[in-house]
């Protein structure tokens, strides 16, 4: 009779001790999910605010520990007519150049972002304000980029494509929120890169330049004002090319919404 009273108590103590570990566990683990470190590590996230502008932006985001991410973002757009032209030709104030070009030149362009993620915040696990240092390729394509010249007997054109490769790192600060369980808004807050592009962009006349028509079109090209870098030409009878080698920025903003998993 003691034995079994020694054994029913023995598993009595245990299921005390196993009931206490389990309520400590579950206390702990609560608390975690109330600062957001649940398990859903990961967001996939798309860039409203590009939508507007025909760019295709998204990213995702891996939670590593309460106050560091990693992030890859990937933005593309199909060639076709440039965004926003009406706004554009307003802004060209009447120039008949810029908005011949305005309205015939086709764009598209690709990037890919890199970044790293720090929240300096008490909750984190990629919730609150951080500070994102980064890292960007991105590669533009034009296509019918129109240079008028004189032909002697009129205006002439000849139209340019061709593709432009810039290298840049960078740094953005932004803030996310959660919104229930899954769902997360990002607001890139504003960032800025600069590095260096290089590229070029050639054409062929309908008939052969004379020497005053090279010259003609040279100037006109190397005439063309960038904010950062220079465009120089080399034009022959034949073929007349723009070429970009040097500085190249930019800027970084938007308005994300995600899916935490």
């Amino acid at each position: 009779m003691k034995q079994v009273l020694c054994l029913l108590l023995v598993c009595s103590s245990l299921s005390l001790a196993a009931q206490q570990l389990d309520e400590k566990a579950t206390g702990s683990d609560t608390k975690k999910q109330e600062g957001g470190a649940d398990n859903k590590m990961n967001i996939v996230k798309v860039n409203l605010t590009a939508l507007p502008l025909k760019n295709f932006s998204f990213q995702y985001e891996r939670v590593l520990q309460q106050k560091i991410s990693v992030a890859l973002g990937i933005r593309f757009m199909p060639n076709g007519n440039l965004p926003l032209k009406e706004s554009l030709n307003d802004a060209a104030n009447g120039d008949p150049d810029i908005e011949k070009a305005i309205n015939n030149a086709q764009i598209g362009n690709f990037s890919i972002t890199p970044e790293f993620r720090f929240y300096p915040g008490k909750k984190g696990y990629g919730r609150g304000f951080y500070i994102a240092p980064y890292y960007r390729y991105a590669k533009f394509t034009a296509d019918a980029i129109p240079i008028d010249y004189n032909g002697g007997t009129g205006t002439k054109t000849i139209t340019l494509k061709g593709d432009l490769s810039t290298h840049g790192g960078g740094l953005m600060f932004g803030a996310q929120w959660f919104l229930g369980k899954y769902v997360t808004l990002d607001w890139w807050i504003l960032g800025a890169h600069y590095g260096t592009g290089n590229g070029s962009f050639v054409g062929t006349p309908s008939s052969p330049f004379t020497p005053l028509e090279q010259n003609e079109v040279r100037q006109t090209i190397e005439d063309i004002d960038l904010p950062v870098g220079k465009i120089t030409a080399e034009v022959t009878a034949n073929s007349a090319k723009a070429i970009f080698d040097g500085p190249w920025g930019g800027l970084r903003g938007g308005i994300t919404i995600g899916i935490r998993f």
